[in-house]
């Protein structure tokens, strides 16, 4: 307990990951455990998106415990949880193990093997994959749940014809759906361990298999239409599953490429070494596995190794999204804790006398063991450091798989969330070589090209994603975030709405929906869309925000949000001042905002979201003090420094002895062609380039033939990298005057860099 404490100890912190996103931080139905009853009944309370809906109610509802236990998304709950049922398997492991080596050979040694069996599995770093990973905790229900199982059914012979040892793989069977294999493990027991006739194990196994029957028949019913994960050709799976648990097997022994993302790719065909190979290695282990199980003394080892390849049936006959996963070896290693330990202390009866010690003899097994977990800690101890951010955890997938797709895709998440721009796109450009069809990747390319103001190139690619997949919901809401952060509201309602219709779940389209209504002052919208998503989400705050504003304050809306004002939660008030936010209650996005800080004190989110409603009242000098003091508690929250910056860019423009202040008064009190170019120009001087081509073009159309203008718009262009429009602009400048010598100078300055950026080399 000591070793486990202090290995586990740096994982408390580790945040949330991958599935974690739509499973636990945007899965609306964990967060009030009203909703406990309708777990086992509604599927999509499983995910928020359709495509994951799959029935694992057990999973939900103690996430859901979680969240009411951490008062929010407090990680350290989450994975407190997760590690308590952890320990809670390895004591029952350690029942298991002792048991099955008592009935072979009763010795007092078995105590202490049975305990370095459970040792080496606590502490080996493959586990870590699974404690680590939130969502995954199905795998260790499942495992505790066999586990206990077999335990029951070993160490209280009396009870079985009570079936009390059914219970916990019933109840694992609500976890995920790879508990059906308990009865062929309770079989393998009983042929091996206990010695029972074929027919007669299969007889004493029938209670098991119904309730494994009645699982698999449950999960069949209760799975919904929606679900419809991305499947791999099956012929193509099972031709790579032996090599994939030669891997497996080989990690057990020397877990050196462990990662979150493996991006081994599926065997096309049987005639190469890997397949060969992978087929010769589950030849040999299965004729291992038989030839062990002739001799009694041998048998637990041979129980291992069918444990192994029972527990990993289920991921390899039924193809899934990836050809393996490192979270699926959990349970399996089950089976190759106990062989492999049972295996070393066999071996070391029969030949430890021929290794010349001396004196020392007797304690080479004690140091041998000590050495072994000390270098499995440290392993797993590494593997927590590796969890601990998104960034830190697509690193390690990108430098073991540097030609993944997907987890280059997310590590240039990671560093864009940093406000590393730059180098998200060198990793987004990189990811587009090895999965140059994928529409997400496609979304946050043009999201980032977009910040660096390479907006005609941007949309191409938003478009492009909805060409490669016209029913993917996210890319046609990332897509229309863009055209409203265009100032093209209009257009972007349209695909918002197809986004709702593919995935009329999506709560934070319907959010996102809504704040669009608002902006446009499409009132009965509102009203509308915030009823029907009220029907869905009953009581919800968020939304209830938006009605409110738009009917104005109704006892029920108005009672939805004092109720989770005075909640214990932090994060549903801090979801509250951002639903105040986009509704334009600036005034209310504040005071949750602050109640937020009294529960939480020096939350950089809440101190964000003072900030940004202070900016929505135009109070700078409030705004810029809260975001700063957001940056004294986290120097990296790139929300806070954009608020800030914004803050500061509009007191300075607010000043009156602002040079941009002093052209916009000019303008709107003079709206003359003359003043729109000045304006213009200083717009230009202070590298608001979109502001320099937008009063450049008030400038035309008060004087349609107006070169200086012209000029102006293609100079605004080259600031934003637009090559192609600062030619437009330009020649437009010279048609109206051919001897317009800057206007040619921009011309030629424009060709050049074009020319340029298309005989530059491709990033690697």
């Amino acid at each position: 307990m000591a070793a486990l404490c202090a290995t586990y100890s740096n994982h408390f912190q580790d945040t949330f990951h991958f599935d974690d996103l739509h499973t636990v931080l945007n899965n609306p139905w964990i967060r009030d455990l009203r909703n406990l009853p309708r777990f086992f009944t509604d599927t999509r309370t499983m995910s928020a998106i359709p495509n994951n809906q799959s029935y694992r109610p057990l999973v939900t509802a103690s996430l859901a415990l979680d969240y009411r236990l951490g008062h929010g998304l407090n990680v350290v709950y989450f994975h407190a949880s997760t590690f308590f049922w952890y320990v809670v398997q390895l004591a029952l492991m350690y029942l298991l193990f002792h048991g099955i080596m008592q009935r072979i050979e009763p010795r007092e040694r078995n105590a202490y093997l049975a305990l370095f069996a459970v040792g080496l599995y606590a502490l080996h770093p493959a586990s870590a994959e699974t404690v680590n990973y939130i969502i995954q905790r199905g795998d260790l229900y499942v495992a505790l749940g066999m586990v206990a199982g077999l335990a029951l059914y070993i160490r209280f012979p009396g009870a079985r014809r009570w079936g009390l040892y059914l219970t916990p793989a019933a109840l694992a069977g609500l976890a995920k759906p790879t508990a059906v294999m308990f009865p062929a493990l309770l079989a393998a027991y009983l042929l091996l361990i206990e010695e029972d006739r074929f027919f007669v194990a299969i007889r004493k196994s029938i209670p098991a298999l119904l309730v494994a029957a009645g699982i698999a028949m449950l999960q069949r019913i209760m799975l919904p239409p929606t679900f419809d994960p991305f499947r791999l050709p099956l012929d193509f799976y099972l031709l790579t599953q032996p090599r994939v648990l030669l891997h497996y097997f080989f990690s057990f022994f020397l877990p050196i490429g462990l990662s979150a993302d493996t991006d081994r790719p599926p065997f096309v065909s049987f005639w190469r070494e890997d397949a060969i190979l992978g087929f010769l290695f589950l030849a040999a282990l299965v004729g291992l596995a038989l030839y062990l199980a002739r001799k009694r003394q041998s048998r637990p080892v041979a129980f291992g190794i069918w444990w192994f390849l029972l527990a990993s049936l289920p991921t390899s006959l039924f193809p899934l999204g990836e050809v393996e996963n490192d979270h699926r070896m959990f349970a399996p290693f089950i089976g190759l804790a106990l062989g492999a330990v049972w295996a070393a202390a066999w071996t070391w009866d029969r030949f430890g006398e021929r290794v010349r010690l001396g004196r020392f003899r007797p304690y080479f097994p004690a140091v041998a063991a000590t050495c072994l977990l000390l270098a499995c800690g440290v392993g797993a101890w590494q593997r927590n450091r590796v969890w601990r951010t998104e960034e830190s955890l697509w690193y390690d997938v990108t430098r073991k798989s540097p030609l993944n797709g997907r987890g280059l895709m997310n590590y240039g998440l990671a560093r864009m969330e940093k406000g590393d721009v730059g180098v998200a796109l060198a990793y987004f450009e990189k990811a587009l070589l090895f999965t140059p069809n994928n529409p997400m990747l496609e979304v946050n390319v043009g999201a980032t090209l977009s910040v660096l103001g390479r907006d005609k190139e941007a949309e191409g690619h938003f478009r492009r994603a909805l060409d490669l997949d016209p029913n993917d919901a996210r890319a046609k809401h990332g897509y229309a975030r863009w055209l409203r952060h265009q100032g093209r509201t209009a257009e972007c309602i349209p695909y918002l709405k197809e986004a709702l219709h593919l995935n009329p779940l999506d709560r934070d389209t319907r959010l996102f929906l809504l704040e669009v209504y608002v902006e446009s002052g499409q009132w009965d919208e509102v009203k509308a869309l915030a009823r029907n998503s009220l029907a869905l989400y009953p009581g919800d705050a968020a939304l209830s925000a938006f009605l409110s504003r738009a009917e104005g304050q109704s006892s029920s809306t108005a009672a939805a949000e004092t109720k989770v004002m005075q909640s214990k939660v932090p994060d549903q008030v801090l979801e509250l001042s951002d639903a105040y936010y986009r509704a334009g209650r600036f005034k209310d996005c504040i005071a949750a905002a602050n109640e937020v800080l009294r529960m939480r004190p020096g939350s950089p989110e809440a101190l964000n979201n003072i900030a940004a409603g202070y900016i929505g009242l135009k109070m700078w000098d409030q705004a810029i003090q809260a975001a700063q003091r957001a940056l004294r508690i986290r120097p990296d929250f790139q929300p806070a420094h954009q608020n800030l910056e914004w803050a500061q860019a509009q007191k300075n423009s607010a000043s009156p002895s602002s040079p941009i202040a002093a052209a916009e008064l000019s303008a709107k009190q003079t709206p003359s062609a003359e003043n729109y170019l000045q304006l213009s120009l200083v717009y230009h001087q202070a590298g608001r380039f979109r502001d320099c081509i937008s009063a450049a073009r008030e400038a035309i159309r008060l004087r349609p033939d107006y070169a200086e203008a012209y000029n102006n718009i293609a100079a605004g262009y080259q600031g934003l990298g637009l090559w192609d429009e600062a030619i437009q602009a330009a020649g437009e400048a010279l048609r109206i005057r051919p001897d317009y010598q800057l206007a040619r100078n921009n011309l030629v300055y424009s060709q050049q860099r074009k020319a340029a950026a298309h005989a530059a080399p491709a990033k690697p």
